[in-house]
C-alpha cells in the first residue's frame, strides 16, 4: 500500500512534466511580429516586423542577430518625432534604415549600413520612427524618401 505523501509527490511530478513542454515552447517562441507595408512607386510591399517602443528594446535593436528575412525587420517606435541616430554595435549584418515621418512618410534611407560600426547614422530631421530592414533591400523594393510606411503607429490617409 503506497502512502498518501509518496503518491501526491508521483502527482506533482506528473504534472510538473507535463507542463515542461509548454514552458518550453513559450521560451523558443519567437517573437510578436506586425504587419507593415510600404508603398512605392511599384506598389505595395507587405513585411512582419518586431517593435521597438521601449528604451530597453531600442537600445537593444537586433544587436547578435546573425540573419534577418527578406520580409522581416524591425520597427523602433519613439512615439514624439525628434532627429536620432543609430549606430551598428553588435550588429552583425548589414542593415537598411528606413528614417520615417510622424506622417508615415520616408524622411531618408541609409543603405547597406555597415556590420560592427560604431559611426553614427543620423536621420537628418525629425522622425516618428526607424525601420530596419536587411541591407539591400530598401533598394530591392524601389523604396524612396517620400513614400509611405503603413503601420498602426501612422496615421491613415
Amino acid at each position: 500500500m503506497s502512502h498518501p505523501l509518496v503518491h501526491r509527490r508521483a502527482v506533482l511530478a506528473g504534472l510538473a512534466a507535463l507542463a515542461a513542454p509548454g514552458q518550453l515552447l513559450a521560451k523558443t517562441a519567437g517573437p510578436v511580429l506586425e504587419p507593415l507595408s510600404i508603398v512605392t512607386a511599384r506598389g505595395p510591399v507587405s513585411f512582419q516586423v518586431e517593435i521597438a517602443a521601449d528604451d530597453q528594446s531600442r537600445a537593444r535593436g537586433l544587436m547578435h542577430r546573425r540573419s534577418l528575412a527578406p520580409d522581416r525587420g524591425m520597427l523602433f517606435d519613439f512615439h514624439t518625432p525628434r532627429p536620432v541616430s543609430f549606430w551598428m554595435r553588435n550588429t552583425y549584418i548589414s542593415l537598411d534604415m528606413i528614417f520615417i515621418r510622424a506622417d508615415g512618410r520616408i524622411l531618408s534611407i541609409a543603405r547597406n549600413t555597415v556590420p560592427l560600426s560604431e559611426e553614427g547614422v543620423p536621420s537628418g530631421g525629425p522622425v516618428r520612427a526607424v525601420l530596419e530592414l536587411i541591407g539591400g533591400r530598401a533598394a530591392e523594393i524601389g523604396a524612396l524618401p517620400g513614400d509611405r510606411v503603413i503601420h498602426r503607429i501612422f496615421p491613415r490617409g
